[in-house]
């Protein structure tokens, strides 16, 4: 009986571990597919920012206030809007704020932890997703951000 309800119990342990490994992309792959699957439970009505602390408002493309946290979206990089290089930097940057706080608006959203919790000036690093993508993401797509990829680059 003993041999008989262990090899039930592992039975099913090897077919998922199979499962893991015959899937395109491996076990990433599953993990991907299970946050995708997460519900998106963060909501609140942005404003766009006039100045300092806010709350519940879009600082600038990349940059958020959320809950009294300053969060800086991890995943992008989007022209300056205080104090920009150059007026395409200028206009491009009020284009990528518009733009997030649409989507910030267009309903619940996560906040994704990365490998850091907070960069040099005490912001939350995040990244936002709805239904499993990236936010940032879909500003890359529309050429209102580029990926993050460290330092400064110009956007002039």
């Amino acid at each position: 009986m003993t041999r008989f309800l262990s090899l039930r119990l592992m039975l099913p342990a090897a077919i998922l571990c199979g499962a893991w490994t015959a899937m395109p992309g491996g076990v990433a792959a599953l993990a991907a597919t299970a946050t995708a699957s997460v519900a998106d439970t963060e909501t609140a009505a942005f404003s766009i920012c006039k100045s300092g602390a806010g709350t519940n408002c879009v600082v600038d493309g990349d940059t958020i206030w959320y809950r009294g946290s300053k969060i800086r979206i991890a995943d992008i990089d989007t022209p300056e809007t205080h104090q920009p290089q150059c007026a395409a930097e200028a206009a491009r940057g009020a284009a990528a704020t518009r733009r997030l706080h649409q989507l910030v608006n267009a309903g619940p959203f996560t906040l994704q932890s990365i490998n850091r919790d907070e960069d040099r000036y005490g912001r939350k690093l995040r990244i936002l997703t709805r239904g499993g993508q990236s936010l940032g993401e879909l500003l890359v797509e529309e050429g209102l951000a580029r990926y993050y990829a460290g330092g400064r680059r110009s956007w002039c």
